[in-house]
């Protein structure tokens, strides 16, 4: 059992008098973790393992919230990354990889036409929206989904503070699944609405017709439909979910998987919504820089020789169907579920009451790390899950979820938590 968490807790202290929350990411904090009973601190990765600063092992289902799908440090892409560093990371004029990459991109996604790049989703969601308006000439943005940190998605969250009054009344939400939910919002917002954005899938997969009925929605109001597939992207195939799902959109993005782990996002689609981009201004230092768009054009050769994603479906159905009988086998429907596409599944906690389901959660979240498995519910595959590793994270499944029925059947879920109960940081994704 793991529990010497010593110097990652003196770190912390430390990086707090200097970093706010001790670290660049929200998820990676202790507002996600519980604080005495998880590490926050990684030294190093590879393959489907990493190791804190105290040199306790993991297996990670996390992957860096989902940005590693070969592995950590795949030796393919990093000697892909070596050899372009010997030769220059960013230079005075574009790179011929650029053209190189967008080759590769456009072949490959069903939507795009043209490329452009950014260093993270967030860059590529934003210069979408921008893009959107500049074509329609509206304002109005609706939302289904996590689309990254600028003002005009934030807003749309509890994390809104420092965002203008005048920013949130340009964006809405919609439900995913629910087609009166999206017209209800264009009727609203007659004639205003610029661009629908959404991620074509996260926990729940869509009704039949669901996503082509978006489209067809937006195309009757004149509006932009963009797939934010920053996570779906080059996990549930080469093409994303659009190709998956076989519904096309105007704009798409991508980011994460797209160079395993290195910073890199692009934003793809139509030629005469793309074109635009020589119009608005969507320009920095580093959308160029070659050592990730190497990684990504290494990621992409992978994925093309080698039938990686369809293994990486293939262990995610193992392991979903295995969780199911894990919780029929300790009794936890009530409080339990499995939800998602095979390469990114979800443990869910549904029991009605918010305060039961965040200290199940932080006790389920405790007892993984305990027992070596980094996770926050969701398994986030990479090819480094093998057969083995996932009976590994079965196995410690099947050691938690008896602690978890035990905590629920003794009506006193805290006497089991070493640590104060999680709050979430805001919900992002409908767990209906």
């Amino acid at each position: 059992m793991i529990t010497n968490f010593k110097d990652s807790e003196q770190l912390l202290i430390n990086a707090s008098t200097i970093i706010p929350l001790g670290t660049q990411t929200f998820s990676k904090s202790y507002t996600q973790f519980p604080r005495g009973a998880s590490p926050f601190y990684i030294e190093r990765g590879e393959g489907p393992y990493v190791w804190d600063i105290d040199n306790n092992k993991y297996i990670d289902m996390i992957n860096s919230l989902a940005s590693i799908t070969l592995g950590y440090a795949d030796p393919f892409i990093n000697q892909a990354i070596s050899n372009q560093l010997a030769k220059g990371t960013i230079f005075s004029l574009a790179s011929p990889l650029e053209y190189e990459l967008s080759k590769k991109l456009v072949q490959h996604i069903p939507c795009a036409e043209m490329v452009r790049f950014g260093k993270n989703g967030s860059d590529a969601t934003s210069a979408a929206i921008r893009l959107a308006r500049a074509f329609t000439q509206k304002s109005h943005i609706l939302v289904c989904g996590y689309h990254g940190w600028h003002d005009w998605y934030i807003t749309t969250t509890t994390k809104d503070a420092g965002v203008p009054i005048e920013v949130n009344q340009l964006t809405s939400t919609f439900r995913y699944n629910d087609l009166n939910s999206l017209i209800s919002n264009f009727e609203k917002q007659k004639g205003k609405v610029a661009a629908v954005i959404m991620e074509p899938m996260n926990i729940h997969f869509p009704e039949a017709g669901y996503l082509q009925a978006v489209k067809n929605i937006c195309h009757e109001n004149d509006a932009v439909l963009i797939f934010d597939e920053t996570v779906t992207g080059f996990r549930y195939g080469l093409g994303g979910a659009q190709e998956y799902f076989d519904v096309t959109p105007d704009l798409a993005t991508f980011g994460k998987g797209l160079a395993n782990g290195m910073p890199l996002s692009a934003v793809v689609g139509k030629r005469e919504i793309m074109t635009l981009f020589e119009d608005i201004f969507c320009s920095f230092t580093f959308g160029g820089e070659t050592l990730s768009i190497a990684a990504a054009i290494a990621v992409i050769n992978q994925l093309e020789k080698e039938n990686i994603l369809a293994k990486i479906s293939n262990t995610g159905d193992y392991l979903i169907n295995r969780v199911k009988l894990l919780v029929d086998k300790y009794q936890l429907t009530d409080h339990l579920r499995t939800s998602g596409h095979p390469s990114w599944s979800f443990i869910l906690f549904c029991n009605p009451d918010p305060d039961i389901n965040n200290s199940l959660k932080t006790l389920f979240i405790q007892e993984t790390i305990k027992r070596g498995l980094l996770t926050l519910g969701s398994h986030n595959l990479t090819a480094a899950h093998d057969r083995s590793i996932i009976d590994t994270v079965l196995s410690i499944y099947d050691e938690v979820f008896g602690v978890l029925s035990r905590a629920v059947n003794s009506r006193n879920i805290s006497s089991y938590l070493t640590v104060e109960p999680l709050k979430p940081l805001f919900n992002i994704r409908n767990n209906d």
